[in-house]
Parts: C-alpha cells; sequence; structure tokens
C-alpha cells in the first residue's frame, strides 16, 4: 500500500468505520496503480478537497473519496465532466451512481474492481483525451 504523505489526508481515512475505510484504502490503491500504469513518470496529488481524500494527476480531473450517506462510500468526479453520464452509459447494470458527481459503493460487498479500474483511468486522463 502506498504511504500516506499528507497526515491530514491519513487522519480522514483513520476517522472512518472499518468496513468504510478497508473499501476506501482498496479504491485508494487502485487509484495510485492506475496512475502509473497511465503516467509512470507523473505523481499524483493527494490531498484533501472539500474535507474529502483528493487524487490529482497532471492530465485528469480530481478524483474524491469519502463516506456516502451513513453507510456507504463514494468516488466522487467533478461535476462539470461528462464522467458519470459515460459510467452511466457503461455500467448502468452493473454500478449506483449520485447524480452527475459520483459512483456509490456499498463497502460490505465486493468491489467491482474491473468497472471502477476503467471510471478511474477515464478520469485520471480525462485532459488528455479532450
Amino acid at each position: 500500500m502506498d504511504l500516506f504523505n499528507d497526515s491530514n489526508v491519513k487522519r480522514k481515512f483513520d476517522g472512518y468505520s472499518a468496513e468504510q475505510k478497508t473499501a476506501l484504502l482498496e479504491i485508494r490503491q487502485l487509484i495510485f496503480d492506475i496512475s502509473r500504469e497511465v503516467a509512470p513518470d507523473e505523481s499524483l496529488v493527494e490531498n484533501l478537497k472539500w474535507n474529502q481524500p483528493s487524487y490529482t494527476a497532471k492530465k485528469g480531473t480530481p478524483i474524491r473519496l469519502d463516506t456516502f450517506g451513513d453507510d456507504n462510500v463514494a468516488i466522487f468526479f467533478h461535476c462539470q465532466t461528462h464522467l458519470i453520464e459515460q459510467f452511466r452509459e457503461m455500467f448502468q447494470d452493473e454500478l449506483t451512481f449520485s447524480k452527475n458527481r459520483a459512483i456509490i459503493i456499498d463497502p460490505d460487498a465486493p468491489l467491482p474492481i474491473e468497472n471502477l479500474r476503467i471510471c478511474i483511468q477515464m478520469g485520471l486522463t480525462y485532459h488528455k483525451n479532450k
């Protein structure tokens, strides 16, 4: 697992419930792994935005992680992109969405890793493909 370079982000993760933290850490690692695949010479920036862990690549749009409602977690994408719209077309029967902002995930269910991998890759390369 990639170490935390920002103590505020680590503190935020430490405040999640055990189930939420496990799912969010797995998603966080997926973001780091995909970032290394799509832009091996660039560093991924991890910090807090709107008090949520945020991940930004040079040619991507910020991806944020947090809880959603009482029990779920979410991967948030910038609402002025069309990413959630695209994800909804691709994974309408496989993923759950909130408006044009987020993919909602039940932390007690197995993560849909392959679908999330595609969504995260599209977020991390959003501006590269425009």
